[in-house]
């Protein structure tokens, strides 16, 4: 165990108790990953949702080992209270994490770091570390798991009785992706296995991995049936760290000459697949609330043979039990079930997919310039204007090295093309800012926009937000450099940040990223300095649909959107002479209903053009 580590706050929201749980369910979540990985590290702090919480209905029911306080949203430190909880921050410091899958990614890792011996639980991030780090806007998997199920769950347990008959449609979806092919690395080589277990299963009815696996699980948590299939062996030889016997991974030349396409599928064991990751522990303490009430009103889990598998395999994994001990969890024994008949289920493919275009565009017709065409002969078309501010530029030069994007990781010539960017976003903020300005930098990266408008404008406060942990850090150490004491990091998307502010600022926010930022920007009656970048990326997702404009919708098709934002971004890419090429959005608290688009190009050092679209948008 490492010492003097940093102490750390944990924030964590509180509503009501019920049954066992502590809702909001991300609350249960996070005490429950606590338990699990026996942290204790953070130094918890439960903060009341409403004014008639006491103590004694706060600390019912609490995971008894944890260190856990009262305190009031205004008590708060100043950077939490514009994030969403949980959030997690070092005592008297400037760098928040907050979001759910945000906060417990840090634990997770904060807890190896502390004890390098606890590999198993590192392992929790799953592949390459990659496990719910993608943000919910984008990743359908991480929305289900850190928002989709537990406001299912919530709403399914505080709903009228009439309106928890049908089960919610979100346990459904994560029913039918359990029953989904799973997709792992290597898995080719396990999937060669298991065709060979299949070939001689019917002789031996030996396991591949051999049933040895399921005899080490610590007192109290063997299971009553050990796995007999292929992927529950691998699974819980991972858990278990045993190695596969050498003669078992030599395949017979009849397997390895088999094609891919031939080989059989691998069946989920647990949520992302094979391997027991952080999403199990997300949705354990959501599920079992989801069962617990079924149960008690009687309903019939038929329709759910893959989530009741699921539950009772978790409980099997070492220090499972022990945990929801800890948080008072009372886990269920359900019996196996069989899938019922058809007739019988419900139609779990019914589930809408939410990304899934509503109706197909039948008279699309590809390429950029029909999409041109089309634009200009409804009176959209582009028209070229001079630069806003044609002599506005920083003197790099006399700047500390810290504050030059070159001291973000970057190449020499990669940095210079950033300095001509800063150049005109800081200009065009600088316009806008007056001493007192909240200025919020979204998706900050290593902090190249927000460490220059810090830097120039000691009198505003600059709150930088990114969900790339070391892209932060970094920025976080140039602003140690330079001393800056008027600014603040938050690790989260893009959702979990609340707080007022009066400019928003982003440089190539990527993809949907960048409506994002506009409409956080609206709600919150803000100006907007934006340069998008990344059009090849953009999709339809749960927030809104393209085109975003109510003239563009009434012009063109989604498809014939997505090919005119490919065709700027490819042309972004091929145009070698270009040095800087960006959109910058302005929008002024006086106008809501008139956006105006310039595309600000650098086709040499000196020169500089500007592409005005003049468009009437409800951005509402």
């Amino acid at each position: 165990m490492k010492d003097n580590v940093a102490e750390e706050h944990l924030y964590l929201a509180f509503s009501h108790q019920y049954r066992d749980s502590i809702f909001p369910l991300h609350t249960s979540i996070s005490l429950f990953l606590l338990s699990y990985c026996d942290c204790k590290l953070f130094k918890v702090f439960l903060v009341p949702t409403g004014e008639d919480v006491g103590d004694p209905c706060v600390t019912k029911n609490l995971a008894g080992d944890l260190d856990v306080h009262l305190i009031s949203r205004c008590q708060l430190p100043v950077v939490v209270q514009s994030c969403s909880l949980p959030a997690v921050v070092v005592k008297d410091d400037k760098f928040c994490r907050a979001g759910l899958s945000v906060v417990l990614r840090h634990i997770i890792q904060k807890t190896f770091e502390a004890d390098p011996s606890k590999k198993d639980v590192l392992a929790l991030l799953g592949f390459k570390k990659t496990c719910l780090k993608a943000c919910a806007e984008v990743s359908q998997w991480t929305r289900l798991c850190e928002i989709s199920i537990p406001l299912a769950v919530e709403r399914f347990l505080t709903g009228s009785p009439e309106h928890c008959q049908a089960i919610p449609p979100d346990i459904l979806l994560f029913e039918r992706k359990l029953g989904e092919p799973v997709r792992v690395h290597n898995d080719d080589k396990i999937r060669r296995q298991k065709l060979q277990q299949q070939k001689a299963g019917a002789k031996t009815g030996v396991p591949v991995l051999g049933e040895e696996a399921t005899e080490e699980l610590k007192p109290g948590e063997v299971h009553d049936h050990p796995p007999s299939s292929l992927e529950l062996n691998v699974a819980f030889s991972k858990l278990l760290t045993q190695e596969t016997p050498d003669a078992i991974n030599r395949e017979a030349p009849h397997i390895r000459r088999t094609k891919t396409s031939d080989l059989p599928l691998l069946d989920h064991v647990f949520a992302e697949g094979l391997y027991f990751t952080v999403a199990d522990l997300v949705l354990l303490p959501c599920i079992h609330q989801f069962l617990v009430s079924s149960k008690k009103q009687g309903k019939n889990l038929v329709n759910l043979p893959l989530i009741t598998s699921w539950y009772r395999r978790v409980q099997e994994v070492p220090g499972v039990k022990k945990a929801a001990g800890k948080c008072n969890m009372e886990l269920l024994q359900l019996p196996e079930l069989m899938t019922a008949p058809k007739e019988q289920l419900q139609d779990s493919a019914s589930v809408p997919d939410e990304l899934e275009e509503d109706n197909e565009d039948s008279h699309f017709t590809g390429g950029p310039r029909p999409t041109m065409t089309k634009l200009m002969e409804n009176g959209i078309e582009a028209k070229f204007s001079p630069h806003p501010y044609p002599s506005w530029t920083l003197d790099w030069t006399s700047l500390p090295s810290a504050v030059s994007p070159g001291e973000g990781k970057m190449s020499r010539d990669r940095a210079l093309r950033k300095q001509q960017q800063l150049n005109n976003l800081v200009a065009a903020v600088t316009k806008l800012a007056k001493p007192g300005d909240l200025i919020v930098d979204f998706c900050s990266g290593g902090g190249h926009v927000g460490i220059v408008l810090a830097y120039m404008m000691p009198s505003c406060q600059v709150i930088l937000i990114e969900n790339k942990e070391l892209s932060l850090i970094r920025a976080k150490d140039r602003s140690d450099e330079l001393g800056l004491n008027n600014i603040w990091f938050i690790q989260a998307n893009l959702d979990y940040f609340i707080g007022t502010f009066n400019i928003g600022v982003a440089l190539h926010a990527c993809g949907v990223a960048t409506d994002m930022v506009i409409e956080h920007c609206l709600r919150a009656r803000a100006a907007f300095v934006i340069s998008p970048c990344c059009y090849g990326f953009i999709q339809n997702i749960v927030k809104f649909k393209y085109p975003r404009s109510h003239q563009f919708k009434e012009i063109l098709s989604y498809k014939e959107s997505s090919v005119w934002d490919l065709w700027i971004w490819i042309g972004h890419g091929l145009q070698k002479n270009i040095t800087t090429l960006s959109k910058l959005y302005l929008w002024s608290q006086r106008v809501v209903l008139q956006r105006t688009i310039c595309l600000w190009a650098s086709l040499h050092k000196n020169m500089k053009l500007a592409f005005d679209l003049k468009l009437n948008i409800n951005l509402q």
